[in-house]
């Protein structure tokens, strides 16, 4: 295994981690919405710090304007696909929640055939109902056990794939002028500064001062965001973009076996089945689209 290649996976492991963290956070009564600025202002932070040390010249606007990208990925894919996400891990469980999250490529290929007039082909239908009958299978829809998992938690899963796709559409445009890394940090700034002012510092004043859960905030903004993306981005820039995308479905097989060896949740052998036609069909859409979206559109987890 190459460096690349180990980085790449690596990266997407370390994704995977979210669940523990957010977990254990929830366990000290934080909610879903308060865990989102957790992970937005720990990872901005750490970003910044990153950034200073490394490249200060990339914190800097080009224009005022772009901010408009940035209020597009920070508070309409960022704030709400994850709190879409964390408030999924709460209503069901984490493989759940994150199987749903891997809706977030056919989101995609709709939004960008509408917006792009990217061409909707056989393969990106196929994969499309690969992912669908797969979030079915996931969810309990098939076969027929409604009761298998709340309608809330379902859309809440849906939502954030929805958030997940956002990102790439909305940072496709700001990839024509900013990097990848500059687009992540800006991200997590808007998003930091736009959560800040609602959460009740009043009432968690105490929690925050806790060294376990300084641990937990700041290491789900250090290890599965901050961590996890350089070395993803360090591996893409020495592999193909499209090896790198089949590589990172690594993320959702570690959050599975965290929910169902740390959390002992439930994952059944037809919910397996499901995940692995989304899996799969993210594989099939990636492994032939090199050149249809941006090297470095892909999510911070």
């Amino acid at each position: 295994m190459n460096k690349a290649v180990f980085l790449i996976m690596l990266g997407a492991a370390l994704w995977g981690t979210i669940g523990w963290f957010v977990k254990n956070l929830y366990t000290y009564g934080f909610t879903p919405m308060e865990v989102v600025t957790l992970r937005a202002t720990s990872t901005a932070i750490l970003l910044i710090i990153y950034l200073v040390i490394k490249s200060p010249k990339t914190l800097y606007l080009k224009s005022v304007k772009d901010l408009k990208y940035f209020i597009g990925t920070g508070i309409f894919s960022i704030i709400f696909f994850n709190y879409c996400m964390f408030t999924a891990i709460e209503l069901s469980t984490i493989p759940v929640a994150t199987a749903l999250l891997y809706t977030g490529p056919a989101f995609v290929s709709i939004f960008s055939y509408f917006l792009f007039k990217e061409a909707f082909t056989k393969q990106k239908l196929f994969a499309l109902s690969g992912t669908l009958l797969g979030t079915c299978f996931v969810v309990g829809l098939l076969p027929l056990n409604l009761n298998s998992v709340s309608m809330e938690s379902i859309l809440f899963g849906l939502g954030s794939g929805v958030g997940y796709a956002l990102y790439s559409i909305f940072s496709k445009f700001a990839l024509k002028k900013y990097s990848s890394l500059s687009i992540t940090t800006f991200t997590f700034i808007i998003a930091s500064v736009s959560l800040i002012p609602f959460f009740p510092f009043h009432e968690k004043i105490q929690l925050l001062i806790d060294p376990e859960v300084l641990f937990y905030a700041f290491g789900l903004g250090l290890f599965p965001t901050a961590i996890a993306y350089i070395v993803y981005t360090y591996g893409l820039n020495k592999t193909e973009a499209s090896k790198a995308s089949i590589l990172t479905t690594i993320e959702p097989v570690v959050a599975t076996l965290i929910g169902i060896f740390i959390f002992q949740e439930t994952f059944t052998f037809v919910q397996m089945i499901g995940m692995s036609l989304i899996i799969g069909a993210v594989i099939f859409m990636q492994i032939k689209r090199k050149k249809e979206m941006p090297t470095e559109s892909k999510l911070i987890i």
